[in-house]
């Protein structure tokens, strides 16, 4: 694998990481911007409380405007409190059969819910009941910038981050930061655990010294053609103290800005310096910081449960990273990287192409797919790694410092790329092991991609979505938050009768339901559906209660590939997957005339469309 910045290297034998950035070295997407004056925002302390209830909510058909609930119905429920262990008394009535039932004690919400699912089911007058929850203020920090981070709050892009921190903080769990190191910065330190440099090479330090317990970044400054070939001079990057202020920037301090997961504590692990690092330290430090062993170096006393490795280089993954990988797994670390910024794909790049990692894409402002960032199969999920294109502060605001070589002061700056998207889901990976310490890699991967929500603009390939921090807490703590289903689309059928395959009408909303009908006995209703890649189709057809309708579906090169002919009255249902993973096939879906009723109106029917 050829992992390099530059062209060539003075040195041959060097097999370096460049870090995940956009662009590349001189970009002036990574030129240290001042962020802009933002106000104090509102202060909520933050609510690691359980949600319990004392009170369920039953809707009774027969109570309306009733002030009390009839003796002999109440009753009906408090014997399903009994079952419960607890005393079920009237409260209040709410009007319009509504009535506010009390108990004797607090339960859980997921217990109250199951009582009142037991009060429904053992009375018919109940037309509904549940419970009547108690809700809280959402966490707003104080920090006065964080009313630039965007990539924590807005709808668009941003990650659901304070209705998360209502249930979690990240507390007691440790995230190691494989990267450049750190600053102490002062918004930043109070969350640092020691951690390790294992950069052996005193070119590549910049240090004077080899592999030692001392972290600090001395900076990562570089003069032009100074790592072999044609290059440009590029300032230190301060790249892993930016990222560690995402993950755990000091939080409700009044001062600069917040973290994804500030209760807890990053371990800052230094392997790329000058010209970026090689893939031996690095997989050392993959090892060492989950708590495996390293010839040489002193066990850590804090092992991480999530690594986060904003970093990457060209070619497949090889076996040394891979090897540590599994061993960083096998320990029960949930292994977070950067899907890379060549616009291209994250198969061809490594970590990101390796097996049980979770490999993050990066997405804008408005939620759509950063231009730079890397796509594909690998891709698991996406998260705000901002897009600088469209506005200096759309990138997103971290901590810095302002030396252009070796330190200077405190900093933030907005940066952007795959760099940046990766410690927001390392981050919201701590908030749900907070909340569930016994979650393995997998059940963490299966959950962040099961809660993310749909991308609100194109992001091709990035995954399953962009990551919810409030779902996936919720799904980390058993709660799971089913997203409402999609908004279906009626469409009228405007096919002209009997049309052929090539006169389909297409049908472009999803999920869509088509109303059409059968005019003649001779009637047949071609449809026209562009199939996403990697996609199901699911087409149903629901006939007239006395017709028998078929329904077929057919390749766009006119082969049959699904059919189901049942009888009169019955629901047919095809399915058609587009086994494709990077582009879209045509289906075609007929609804055809087989025996009974037909007509404008006797011989309507629905077709529901969706992938």
């Amino acid at each position: 694998m050829t992992a390099q910045p530059y062209p060539s290297l003075a040195r041959p034998t060097l097999r370096l990481l460049t870090l995940a950035m956009s662009l590349g070295l001189g970009s002036a997407a990574w030129a240290v911007q001042p962020p802009p004056a933002a106000g104090n925002a509102a202060t909520a302390a933050a609510s690691e409380m359980p949600e319990l209830t004392d009170r369920v909510i039953v809707k009774y058909r027969n109570a309306a405007n009733a002030s009390q609930v009839d003796p002999a119905t109440l009753a009906k429920a408090q014997m399903a409190g009994n079952r419960s262990g607890v005393r079920l008394s009237h409260q209040r009535a709410r009007g319009d059969g509504n009535h506010v039932l009390r108990m004797d004690k607090r339960l859980t919400v997921d217990q109250a819910r199951t009582l009142a699912q037991a009060i429904q089911s053992g009375d018919s007058n109940v037309e509904y009941a549940e419970p009547d929850r108690i809700m809280r203020i959402q966490l707003v920090p104080n920090d006065p910038s964080y009313a630039s981070q965007w990539h924590y709050y807005e709808t668009a892009g941003g990650l659901t981050a304070p209705t998360a921190w209502d249930k979690s903080t990240g507390a007691g769990i440790t995230v190691a930061v494989i990267d450049t190191g750190y600053r102490p910065h002062a918004d930043l330190v109070a969350n640092i655990v020691p951690g390790y440099d294992f950069i052996g090479d005193t070119f590549v330090s910049n240090d004077g010294n080899g592999r030692d317990a001392d972290a600090l970044d001395p900076g990562d400054a570089v003069a032009a053609n100074e790592c072999g070939g044609t290059h440009a001079a590029q300032s230190s990057s301060w790249h892993g103290t930016h990222v560690a202020g995402t993950i755990a920037a000091v939080t409700n301090n009044a001062v600069g800005v917040a973290g994804v997961a500030y209760g807890a504590k990053v371990m800052p692990v230094r392997v790329l310096g000058k010209c970026g690092g090689y893939t031996s330290d690095i997989a050392d430090a993959i090892t060492w910081a989950s708590g495996g062993a390293v010839s040489g170096v002193t066990a850590t006393a804090t092992p991480a449960r999530v690594l986060n490795l904003s970093l990457g280089g060209s070619g497949a993954c090889d076996t040394t990273t891979q090897t540590a990988i599994n061993g960083a797994r096998s320990r029960g670390t949930v292994v977070v990287v950067a899907a890379g910024n060549s616009n291209a794909d994250a198969a061809n790049y490594s970590p990101a192409s390796c097996s049980g990692v979770i490999t993050v894409a990066a997405v804008g402002r408005t939620g759509g797919r950063a231009y730079y960032s890397n796509y594909g199969a690998s891709v698991e999920v996406a998260a705000p790694g901002g897009d600088m294109s469209t506005g200096s502060t759309n990138g997103v605001l971290s901590t810095l410092n302002t030396g252009t070589s070796a330190p200077g002061a405190d900093s933030y700056a907005y940066y952007q790329g795959t760099s940046m998207a990766t410690p927001h889901v390392a981050g919201v990976v701590a908030l749900m092991l907070a909340k569930n310490s016994a979650l393995t890699p997998d059940q963490v991967d299966t959950m962040l991609k099961s809660t993310a929500r749909a991308f609100p603009a194109t992001c091709s390939q990035c995954g399953a979505g962009i990551v919810n921090a409030r779902a996936a807490v919720d799904a980390a703590m058993g709660t799971v938050v089913t997203p409402p289903p999609p908004t279906t689309t009626t469409v009228a059928e405007t096919t002209a009768n009997n049309n052929s395959r090539t006169a389909a009408q297409a049908i472009t909303p999803n999920p869509a339901l088509v109303n059409g009908s059968i005019s003649s006995k001779t009637d047949t209703d071609y449809f026209k559906v562009t199939l996403a890649a990697g996609k199901t189709l699911t087409a149903t057809l629901t006939p007239p209660a006395t017709g028998d309708y078929d329904l077929y579906a057919y390749n766009a090169a006119g082969t049959q590939v699904a059919s189901s002919r049942k009888l009169t009255g019955l629901v047919d249902s095809v399915t058609v997957t587009n086994l494709s993973t990077t582009t879209a096939s045509t289906v075609y879906v007929q609804v055809k005339y087989y025996s009974g009723v037909s007509g404008t109106t006797a011989g309507k029917y629905t077709l529901g469309l969706s992938q």
